[in-house]
C-alpha cells in the first residue's frame, strides 16, 4: 500500500486526506495527518462562533473513522527528500510516496515596540481565542490592529466578551481589499454605529505597558489609543521555512512555489492552501485552498487535474452588519463601468461593475444589504438577465438573480465548486432539504452564504422546504409561540432543553425571548432573560454611534402637557443631552452614557413618563393629527383614539416594531397608509388598514374593514396584532407577513372581521392580558437593585464613566465625535456629523 502524507491539519489539509479517501475507498493509500495543533481540524471561516457554539460544533467530520491516522499536536521538523522521510516533533521519522504540505500561515505581527507584552494576540486559533476570552475577563476596551476580515471578526468577537474595540486600519477605509471605497465608507459608519471605534488611516508605531507589565497603550502615528488588551490582524505570511529548508522553490513573496497541478518542483511533494504560491499568488481563503486540495488530491490518485482562476468571493456578516464582494469588485478591467446604489440613510450600498458594453457582469460590492450576492455572483463572466440597476435597486425590484436565470454550469457555492446543475442533481436523487444537499454536495458547508440560494433551488425544484427557526429548533416561530403557551414553559434553558438541541443562537435567543415577553414573561431583564437579548433591550435604549444611548419617553398620540415638555427640557439640560422632535411625534434625548440611564429615567418617570420602548420589536408609537378637536376638517377625535391605542399596546412585543396613525378626516395628515396600523376617520366611523412599512420597500396599508364603530375598530385591532404575533415569522414586519399568508388579505379579514377560525374571542383575551398586566420596563429596573447594577460602563469600576465617549457641539446641541480614545486628538474632519 502505497503512503500518503499530509503536513497539517487545517481545513485545507482535511479536505487533501478526505478527497484522497472518497476516491481511492483505502485500497490503495494509508493516509497519515500530522497536527501541530492537538484538537482535530475545525472551521476556520466560522471562528468567531466558538463564543457562541463552543469548540464541538467547529469540528470537521472525523477521518479518523475513516482510516486516516492523526497524529496531533505534532510538528513536521525536517524533510528528506532523498530518503522520502519526515522527521517530527515526537522523534517519529514518517516515510512517503506522496507528501502534501499544507502548513498554512501565520499570522503577521508588524515589528513595533511592545508587541510581544502580556496583553498582545493574534486572530488564528482555537488556542488565540482561549487566550483572548482569558484577558478579556478584566478589561475595558481593545486594540484590534487591522480593519480587514479577520480585524473586524476579532472586534464582533471582542464586543460579545464585553470588551469595546477599536480598530485600527492604515488603508483609508476598512476592508480595503474586498470593498471599494464607497462601500468602505458605509462599512465604517455602520461599524461605528455599533460602538466600535474605527480610525482608519492610521499606522500604529508601538505598544507601551502600563505598571503591571501589560498593554497600556497604542501609540498612533498621531496620538494614542487606551488599550487592556491588543489583537494583531494586520495580515499572514506562508509557513514555508519546511519547504525552504528542504531546498523547494519558494514564490517572490513566500509561499511555496507550485504548478497548476499544486506540484512543487520535486514530482513527490505537493503544496496546497495558504502556504502555496501559485504564479507567485498566496491565496488566503478557504475556496481557493479547497480547490488546491481537490486537484493534489486527483493527481496523487493519478488524475490530470489543474488549478485554475481562483475565486475570492467573499460573504460575511460583521459585528451584524453584511458585507460582500465578489469578481472584479474594485473596476480593475480595462473598460469597466460601474453601476452604484449609495443608499447612506438606508445603510445600504451596492455596485455593480459590468463590461463596456454593459452586457456581462464582471463583479460587485454589497454592504449593508448583501441579499444579492447568492444570485449575483453565479454570473461574474456571463451575460446579464437584464438593466443592472434592476438587479440592485429595490425601487425597480431589484435584490438579485432568479434562480432560474443560472445556468447548470452556475457555481452555487464557490467554496467547494459546486454547481447549480450538481445541485439539481442531489435534489432529483432524492435531497430533499439543505442538509441532504450539503451532505451530497458539500454546498453550504464552508462560510454558508450559498445557503439561501439552495434553498431557493429546493423549492423551484417543488421541494417543500422547512421553515424551522434554526438548527437549534426544528420548530416555527408560531409553532414554538404555541408551545410555550401550551406548556407554561418560562424560560429559554427548558425549552431548549425540552423542544431543542445545541447550545442556542443569535437567532433563537431573541427570538425566544420576545416569544416570553408577547406572553407576559416578566421584566425582560429578569433572570436568564436579560441574556437572551438583543443589544438594545439588554439595556432598554438604542445605542448609538459613539457608544452612548438614547432615551425616548412614551408620549401617547404626540400629546403632551407644558409641565411635561417642560420635564423633557431639564433633563436634556442638566444631562447634556441631544434632543430632536421626531417623525413619530415624540422627543429624543440622545447621548446618555450607560450609568446615567437610570438616573434619567428616575426623572422622567417621577414626572409621569414610561419607556417609549424605541429599543424594542414592540409597539413604537401612533402617530395623530389634531382632528376634530382642532382643525376644521377633522370628522373624528383622531388625538383620542391615537392616545388610547398607545395606551392600550405599549409595551406589546411583536416579531419586528410596530408602527401606528390616526388621521381625523381623509386629507391623511398623521401619514396612516404608510403604518403597520393605520386608522382614518370617516363621516361613519373609522376605516381600519394595516401592512404599511418604510424601509428598503416601502408599502401602503390595504383596506382592511371600513365604516366601523370604535368597539368594532379595538376589537379588530386586538385580534390582528395578536394574529400576527402569533403567526409571523422572527423579525417579519406586517407588510412581509400579509403577503405570505394563503390567501392573503382575504384570509387576514375572515380571521379578523369575520372570526373564521373562531379564535376571536382568544385574540382579545390575550390583548386583555396584555393590558391588565402591563408594566413599565424604566420602573422595574428603578425598582430592582440587582437590574440597576448591570447599568456601569465598567464592571471592575462601577462608578466610573466611560473616557471614549466625547461630543462635539453643533447648532447649539451636543453632536457625537464617535468612540474617541484617550490620548488620541480630535482630528477636524471628526469635528462635523
Amino acid at each position: 500500500m502505497r503512503r500518503l502524507l499530509v503536513l497539517g491539519y487545517g481545513m485545507v489539509g482535511h479536505r487533501v486526506a478526505e478527497a484522497v479517501r472518497d476516491r481511492d475507498g483505502g485500497d490503495a493509500w494509508q493516509v497519515t495527518v500530522v497536527g501541530e495543533e492537538p484538537r482535530p481540524a475545525y472551521d476556520r471561516v466560522a471562528l468567531s462562533a466558538f463564543f457562541d457554539r463552543g469548540e464541538a460544533e467547529l469540528r470537521l467530520p472525523d477521518l479518523a473513522r475513516r482510516g486516516v491516522a492523526l497524529r496531533l499536536g505534532e510538528t513536521a521538523t525536517a524533510i528528506d527528500r532523498s530518503a522520502r522521510t519526515v522527521t517530527t516533533s515526537a522523534g517519529a521519522v514518517l516515510g512517503y510516496d506522496a507528501l502534501v504540505l499544507a502548513t498554512g500561515s501565520a499570522a503577521f505581527v508588524p515589528p513595533v515596540p511592545g508587541n510581544d507584552l502580556p496583553g498582545c494576540h493574534v486572530y488564528r486559533t482555537i488556542a488565540d481565542l482561549e487566550s483572548i476570552a482569558a484577558d478579556a475577563a478584566g478589561a475595558r476596551t481593545a486594540a484590534v490592529i487591522g480593519g480587514g476580515l479577520l480585524g473586524l471578526e476579532a472586534a464582533d468577537a471582542l464586543r460579545r466578551l464585553g470588551v469595546r474595540a477599536n480598530v485600527v486600519e492604515m488603508a483609508p477605509w476598512l476592508m480595503p481589499a474586498q470593498v471599494d471605497e464607497g462601500g468602505g465608507a458605509l462599512l465604517g459608519r455602520l461599524i461605528s454605529g455599533t460602538g466600535a471605534g474605527v480610525h482608519t488611516g492610521a499606522g500604529v508605531s508601538g505598544v507601551v505597558a502600563g505598571d503591571d507589565g501589560r498593554v497600556r497603550r497604542v501609540l498612533l502615528g498621531d496620538g494614542a489609543l487606551d488599550a487592556d488588551l491588543v489583537v494583531f490582524a494586520v495580515g499572514i505570511r506562508p509557513r514555508d521555512a519546511l519547504a525552504r529548508d528542504a531546498g523547494l522553490a519558494l514564490g517572490p513573496r513566500g509561499g511555496v512555489a507550485v504548478d497548476a497541478a499544486c506540484r512543487t518542483g520535486d514530482p513527490a511533494i505537493f503544496a496546497v492552501g495558504e502556504c502555496a504560491s501559485v504564479d507567485g499568488t498566496v491565496y488566503g481563503l478557504v475556496a481557493p485552498g479547497n480547490a488546491m486540495a481537490e486537484v493534489a488530491a486527483d493527481r496523487v490518485l493519478g488524475g490530470r487535474a489543474e488549478f485554475g482562476s481562483a475565486d475570492t468571493s467573499t460573504k460575511l456578516k460583521l459585528l451584524g452588519i453584511d458585507v460582500a464582494s465578489f469578481g472584479d469588485g474594485h473596476a480593475r478591467t480595462e473598460g469597466a463601468l460601474e453601476v452604484v446604489l449609495n443608499d447612506a440613510p438606508g445603510g445600504r450600498y451596492a455596485k455593480l461593475v459590468v463590461s463596456d458594453d454593459a452586457r456581462t457582469l464582471l463583479g460587485g460590492v454589497l454592504v449593508g444589504d448583501a441579499s444579492a450576492y447568492a444570485g449575483l455572483r453565479p454570473l461574474v463572466g456571463r451575460e446579464l438577465p437584464g438593466d443592472p440597476l434592476d438587479l440592485i435597486a429595490p425601487s425597480r425590484g431589484g435584490g438579485g438573480v432568479g434562480v432560474d436565470a443560472l445556468p447548470d454550469d452556475a457555481q452555487i457555492c464557490s467554496c467547494n465548486a459546486v454547481t447549480k446543475g450538481a445541485v439539481r442533481a442531489a435534489i432529483s436523487e432524492g435531497a430533499a432539504d439543505v442538509a441532504s444537499v450539503k451532505g451530497c454536495t458539500r454546498a453550504g458547508t464552508s462560510c454558508g452564504s450559498c445557503v439561501p440560494m439552495l434553498t431557493k433551488l429546493l423549492a423551484a425544484s417543488g421541494v417543500a422546504q422547512s421553515a424551522a427557526l434554526c438548527e437549534h429548533f426544528a420548530h416555527t416561530r408560531a409553532e414554538l409561540l404555541e408551545i410555550v403557551r401550551a406548556t407554561g414553559i418560562t424560560t429559554f434553558s427548558a425549552l431548549l432543553a425540552a423542544h431543542g438541541r445545541g447550545r442556542g443562537c443569535d437567532v433563537c435567543k431573541p427570538a425566544v425571548a420576545s416569544i416570553l415577553a408577547s406572553l407576559g414573561g416578566g421584566h425582560i431583564l429578569d433572570g436568564e432573560q436579560a441574556a437572551l437579548q438583543d443589544t438594545n433591550d439588554h439595556f432598554l435604549a438604542n445605542i448609538q454611534r459613539n457608544g452612548s444611548y438614547s432615551v425616548v419617553p412614551r408620549i401617547p398620540g404626540g400629546e403632551i402637557t407644558p409641565e411635561r415638555l417642560i420635564v423633557i427640557g431639564e433633563v436634556a439640560r442638566d444631562f447634556g443631552l441631544y434632543t430632536k422632535i421626531t417623525g413619530g411625534q415624540r422627543i429624543d434625548l440622545l447621548g446618555a452614557r450607560v450609568e446615567q440611564l437610570p438616573a434619567i429615567w428616575g426623572r422622567l418617570v417621577e414626572a409621569g413618563f414610561e419607556s417609549g420602548h424605541a429599543y424594542g420589536k414592540a409597539l413604537r408609537t401612533v402617530k395623530s393629527c389634531v382632528g376634530s378637536s382642532w382643525c376644521r376638517y377633522g370628522v373624528q377625535d383622531s388625538v383620542g383614539l391615537a392616545v388610547e391605542l398607545e395606551t392600550r399596546y405599549r409595551g406589546l412585543r411583536a416579531p419586528h416594531k410596530i408602527k401606528a396613525g390616526v388621521s381625523g378626516c381623509a386629507r391623511e395628515c398623521a401619514e396612516a397608509r404608510g403604518k403597520d396600523i393605520g386608522v382614518i376617520a370617516t363621516e361613519h366611523g373609522w376605516n381600519l388598514y394595516v401592512g404599511g412599512n418604510g424601509g428598503f420597500t416601502p408599502r401602503h396599508a390595504e383596506l382592511l374593514v371600513a365604516d366601523v364603530d370604535h368597539d368594532t375598530l379595538i376589537r379588530c385591532v386586538d385580534r390582528f396584532l395578536m394574529f400576527y404575533i402569533r403567526t409571523a415569522d422572527r423579525l417579519q414586519r406586517t407588510a412581509a407577513w400579509i403577503e405570505g399568508l394563503d390567501g392573503g388579505l382575504d384570509h387576514l379579514r375572515a380571521v379578523v372581521v369575520d372570526d373564521s377560525l373562531g379564535i376571536g374571542a382568544d385574540l382579545e383575551a390575550a390583548v386583555a392580558r396584555h393590558v391588565d398586566t402591563y408594566a413599565d420596563e424604566w420602573r422595574g429596573v428603578l425598582d430592582d437593585p440587582h437590574k440597576l447594577a448591570r447599568f456601569v460602563s465598567f464592571a471592575n469600576a462601577p462608578d466610573a464613566p466611560d473616557p471614549t465617549i466625547a461630543f462635539g457641539t453643533e447648532r447649539g446641541q451636543p453632536v457625537p465625535l464617535g468612540p474617541v480614545d484617550l490620548g488620541l486628538p480630535v482630528r477636524p474632519d471628526h469635528a462635523k456629523v
